[in-house]
């Protein structure tokens, strides 16, 4: 298939399109603020894991669980919050869940064991789903697909500049007064989002759906979007490409603190790096998009992801382990990420802008759920080496590559579905 002729609109021309009921400028803060409640509730916390496991007496596994249950939880949660959005509108879906969220953040930076730090962060991740999933969709009630990209792609920069502030202002509270302080940052953001919403947030669906939450509306809902094959080929890239950077999370303060040597503080600092690269990826494909369109986009971010991947794994094999023989390819392949993650999100989405939640919660689903998986894993095959962190970025790079050289080269050009028009 042909590559789409990109947009001749200017990304601000093009965005004014909209008849939204808020300013672009707020839309694209709030969309920050959602959308870097994951990172924060994940990065921030992470330089503390090693020592909050310690303090706990706990297992590599149960330390694991911390972060791998907290992302099932986000993910399942979805496959109920999408309907009700789409059923009652974003709105009170995101003030539930932000509620939830911010109980949840005190109960775990006040959790006196291991086991109840685990369901505190369940419920976390329960009310993280409600949010994250109404940033996505509102997206969709805004935007077209290649408008919602531009938008979603500024939205994940501020992402990206929340991740640059979570990881050192986390390695530095755990160093200097203790883990507890990392997880009672997440509540003050917490406490900060809803009441960003509160106060400015505009309800942004249109109409609602009034039978979404009808068990057989809702199975013929799932069914449509799971048999869409743009919703397939854009979810394969987004889940990959979170697959690849899942993997670096779930592994990197136990390879970095406890095998390299490095300090909360340091590691924090590695961490930085990381976001930064990021954070010059959604730059980079604001301008492709303009350039390039959709799909060519996303393949040439393909290479990017896979040659950082294929680097870092290869220089393991090869004995060269090091900070920087992790960090260095590990740079290139956040930079890919920067882009698949705002191609892959909207672009699943675009055909259903009357199920925008629904199919924003599958795609959800789906990533959460290979999260879920990978923590698993990491948690039995941790051995003191480098190898599954480095083994796992290399194969999640080729499956990105994979995905957005066939999939979304055959299937990306996003046109609304039939039964989902209005």
């Amino acid at each position: 298939m042909s590559v789409p002729t990109p947009t001749l609109l200017s990304p601000a021309a093009s965005e004014k399109t909209t008849n939204s009921p808020m300013p672009s400028a707020l839309v694209v803060v709030i969309l920050a603020m959602l959308l870097g409640m994951q990172p924060i509730t994940t990065d921030l916390y992470l330089p503390a894991l090693p020592a909050l496991t310690s303090s706990f007496a706990a297992t590599l596994s149960q330390a694991q669980l911390t972060l791998s249950a907290l992302l099932l939880a986000f993910g399942v949660s979805q496959l109920l919050w999408g309907p009700l959005s789409d059923r009652f509108g974003r709105r009170p879906v995101l003030l539930c869940g932000l509620v939830a969220y911010l109980l949840a953040a005190i109960g775990s930076a006040l959790a006196p064991s291991m086991d109840q730090l685990v369901v505190w962060r369940i419920l976390q991740g329960v009310g993280m789903g409600a949010v994250v999933m109404c940033a996505r969709a509102l997206v969709r009630d805004l935007y077209q697909p290649q408008d919602g990209a531009r938008i979603m792609s500024k939205g994940l920069t501020g992402l990206g500049v929340l991740a640059c502030v979570s990881a050192p202002l986390g390695g530095l509270l755990a160093q200097f007064y203790g883990w507890r302080a990392a997880l009672l940052a997440v509540a003050v953001f917490g406490a900060l989002a809803l009441a960003l919403i509160a106060l400015r947030f505009k309800e942004t669906m249109p109409h609602k759906n009034l039978n979404a939450m009808q068990p057989a509306v809702l199975l013929q809902t799932w069914r449509k979007i799971l048999s869409n094959p743009t919703f397939l080929a854009f979810s394969a890239l987004s889940v990959a490409s979170y697959g690849g950077l899942f993997t670096f999370l779930a592994s990197s303060s136990f390879v970095f603190i406890t095998l390299l040597g490095l300090s909360k503080a340091q590691f924090g600092m590695a961490m930085l790096f990381t976001s930064l690269s990021y954070v010059t990826g959604t730059f980079v494909c604001r301008r492709w998009l303009v350039r390039f369109g959709v799909q060519q986009t996303v393949a040439m971010a393909g290479g990017i992801s896979l040659c950082g991947g294929t680097l870092m794994g290869l220089l393991a094999w090869a004995g060269v382990v090091s900070v920087w023989s992790i960090m260095g390819p590990l740079g290139l392949f956040m930079v890919g990420h920067g882009i698949h993650q705002p191609c892959g999100q909207s672009g699943a989405i675009g055909p259903f802008p009357k199920s925008a939640g629904a199919a924003s919660a599958l795609n959800g689903f789906l990533m959460m759920l290979a999260a879920f998986g990978i923590g698993s894993w990491l948690g039995q095959r941790m051995d003191g080496t480098v190898l599954p962190l480095t083994n796992g970025v290399w194969l999640w790079s080729i499956l990105i590559a994979l995905s957005a050289w066939t999939l979304v080269r055959r299937h990306g050009d996003n046109p609304p579905d039939a039964a989902d028009k209005s």
